[in-house]
């Protein structure tokens, strides 16, 4: 959370240099206290998807070994895409032994181990999601999800989620001094947190539809959200 403190030039009295500023700032008014939330929408520029492998084999070295030879294969797709290597990040390389439990006997029955490794990639380019989410399935990957979209830059829509929620909280202010018979607000403080980017309610998720030999990844990026929470101290003034 950003805290900005704002002084009271009223009330504030200027410290010499030899002595220690320590100035208490008091309120002559009633306090308005708001917080008020304000999101902008805009288009994302930018794509997550991870993609991954899982094998069965009667051995851990098996398993691995399988494991990585076919994991080899997607992430030499994922680059051979044009992707840079560090949009391409390992999540997680997971080895586990598996087993069945059988009813009559109640007893496990070992079925082998199960190897994993997923990757994150990081797509700039958005158009070409459901081209790579089919390629990367058709190299081998067993695991996929996403997309998750958001905005490389969001200072432009979140400077605006800023100034509209502070405008609000400002207006409300002057509101509710209106109503307590005051003519004005002064700013003693404010704060603000910025919430992370969220896809909007109307935005569709990409969803991998497999009809027989055919996959067809319909992506829809919709707009994404950046919110801002300004909370802000006003002084009633007359």
């Amino acid at each position: 959370m950003n805290r900005v403190l704002l002084p009271l030039a009223a009330a504030a009295a200027i410290a010499s240099p030899a002595a220690a500023a320590n100035v208490d700032l008091a309120a002559q008014g009633p306090l308005v206290e708001l917080s008020v939330t304000e999101t902008v929408r805009a288009k994302p520029d930018i794509a997550n998807i991870s993609a991954g492998v899982t094998t069965l084999a009667p051995t851990a070295v098996a398993a691995m070994e399988q494991n990585a030879k076919e994991m080899d294969a997607v992430v030499k797709r994922i680059k051979s895409l044009g992707i840079p290597a560090d949009d391409i990040q390992t999540q997680g390389i997971n080895l586990n032994a598996q087993y069945d439990y059988n009813q009559q006997t109640r007893k496990q029955i070992f079925r082998g181990y199960q190897a994993s490794n997923r990757v994150s990639v990081t797509l700039r380019k958005v158009p070409d999601t459901g081209r790579i989410l089919d390629a990367l399935v058709a190299a081998g990957a067993t695991d996929i999800s996403g997309p998750d979209f958001s905005i490389d830059d969001d200072t432009a829509p979140r400077a605006q989620a800023r100034k509209a929620a502070f405008d609000n909280a400002q207006k409300q202010a002057q509101e509710y001094a209106r109503w307590a018979g005051y003519t004005g607000v002064r700013l003693l403080q404010v704060s603000e947190n910025v919430q992370p980017m969220r896809p909007m309610p109307m935005m569709d998720r990409g969803e991998i539809v497999v009809t027989g030999a055919k996959v067809s990844t319909p992506v829809e990026p919709g707009l994404v959200g950046t919110s801002v929470t300004v909370t802000t101290t006003f002084e009633m003034t007359r």
